[in-house]
């Protein structure tokens, strides 16, 4: 042992395998201990009401009570200023029995819910299974994939507006027009059968490269061993993600949906700005109808019960969805 020390060092270099691994294993124990100090300090209820009750009291300060307002002035006839007079009911007598706009707008906003479900979690989880084949450049696609979701909704709506304009003719109709030139002056947003379905879809496009992000994410995270054994037992690709990746990340799927569902549900600023709800009211959603009625016509109180509408069906929906998708049994 004499020739394997360090004289100026003093210490010895040589030493057998279990008195190298010695620190290895005070440090593995060292960070246990750490790991356990750390989950018994998160499992103390004082330490856990410091980090919810900031989030809570802006989500009451924000959310609860604008929606006790709003239900408090909907029970009003009130332009927003001066006097307000008090009628009960009738906003919501009037709304559910005698409007038929706003029955309209919420056909409307189920039909703009489900292609928005379908562009960006359907074909989100699509963009990711692809992204997921990929082998050089994924990077650079994701990132393309995903700059839509930085970009303001206001320059979104601006790119395609001009994108979709017909006068000046925009590229949309450019293109067409090379493969029959009665599309070169196609109305995009001011033709009331596809005004809809063009808003919701500028609106997927956005969003798409978001939930793209979230199930590559969920996809890169499926052992490889299962994707392993399906290919040993003669499965296709194909088949490797139809029956087992995606079954295994169906928690996302659910999880996904519900996060468009509710967005979709309250969404205002595509239709706004692209079509304001038109042409007539042929893109008209719940939330643009709102608007419109409490800051437009200036009946605040009648915006107000269909604000309170909104919530009440953003509530069912996401209740029912729950409960069909079975989360509400696994909590």
């Amino acid at each position: 042992m004499a020739g394997c020390c360090d004289s100026q060092a003093s210490r010895c270099f040589c030493a057998t395998p279990q008195e190298l691994c010695k620190p290895e294993e005070a440090g593995r124990e060292k960070r246990r201990k750490s790991e356990a100090n750390m989950q018994k300090a998160f499992g103390k209820k004082s330490i856990i009401f410091l980090f919810v009750f900031p989030a809570f009291l802006i989500y009451t300060l924000f959310v609860i009570v604008s929606i006790v307002w709003a239900g408090y002035y909907s029970f009003f006839d009130w332009s927003g200023v001066g006097e307000k007079a008090f009628i009960g009911l009738k906003n919501y007598v009037d709304l559910l029995a005698g409007d038929d706009i706003f029955r309209s707008t919420v056909w409307h906003t189920i039909v703009y819910t489900i292609i928005n479900v379908l562009i960006q979690v359907f074909g989100g989880l699509l963009f990711a299974i692809l992204l997921s084949r990929v082998k050089k450049g994924r990077v650079t696609l994701q990132t393309l994939y995903y700059v839509p979701v930085v970009i303001s909704s206001v320059a979104i709506c601006q790119i395609f507006s001009k994108l979709l304009s017909v006068t000046p003719t925009g590229v949309v109709n450019q293109l067409l027009s090379l493969f029959n030139p009665a599309l070169k002056v196609m109305e995009w947003t001011s033709n009331p059968s596809i005004s809809l379905y063009v808003t919701a879809f500028v609106e997927g496009y956005k969003y798409l490269g978001l939930y793209m992000v979230i199930f590559y994410a969920a996809l890169i995270g499926v052992p490889d061993e299962l994707g392993e054994a399906a290919l040993i037992d003669g499965a296709s690709h194909f088949q490797e993600y139809l029956y087992v990746k995606i079954p295994y990340i169906k928690p996302v799927i659910i999880a996904n949906c519900l996060l468009v569902l509710n967005g979709s549900l309250r969404s205002f600023e595509f239709s706004y700005l692209l079509t304001h709800g038109g042409p007539g009211n042929a893109s008209e959603l719940m939330t643009t109808y709102m608007y419109k009625q409490a800051f437009t016509s200036m009946k605040y109180g009648y915006g107000s019960s269909v604000a309170i509408m909104i919530v009440i069906i953003c509530m069912v929906v996401g209740l029912v969805f729950r409960k069909i998708t079975g989360e509400g049994a696994e909590e």
